[in-house]
């Protein structure tokens, strides 16, 4: 039924102009604008775009919506904080970061952080 069909993902923001903002200028993906409905399409390298769509009651995801893996989490860490980007500390739990955000427990380094609606997205080794 579905063999023939290029799905796609997409997810929930409770502001598309600081996602707008969040996605191009501070993550740099290239992103198209979906008038007159209010949407973007994020164009993610080797993959299908994704929607990013408004929603009055947005709540934002209790899972890692998008993960992005790169070859240096700990550098890619430091020049997403050079833009303003913070990474979330899980202290005490099994999945516990250290002082810069990177979880070390086994296997690949990971680091999480949140877009302005709340999401949950990584880095990740890879």
């Amino acid at each position: 039924m579905f063999t023939q069909t290029q799905a796609f993902s997409g997810f929930s923001v409770d502001d598309i102009e600081r996602a707008r903002e969040f996605y191009g200028d501070t993550l740099g993906l290239e992103i198209e604008e979906l008038p007159p409905h209010g949407l973007l399409r994020l164009r993610i390298e080797g993959g299908n775009p994704t929607l990013v769509y408004p929603k009055e009651d947005h709540e934002p995801a209790s899972f890692t919506i998008l993960n992005f893996p790169v070859a240096d989490v700990e550098g890619t860490v430091a020049a997403l904080r050079e833009r303003g980007v913070e990474f979330e500390r899980y202290e005490g739990t099994p999945m516990e970061t250290d002082e810069q955000g990177v979880f070390r427990g086994g296997g690949p380094l990971i680091a999480w952080f949140k877009d302005p609606a709340g999401n949950v997205l990584s880095v990740v080794e890879g």
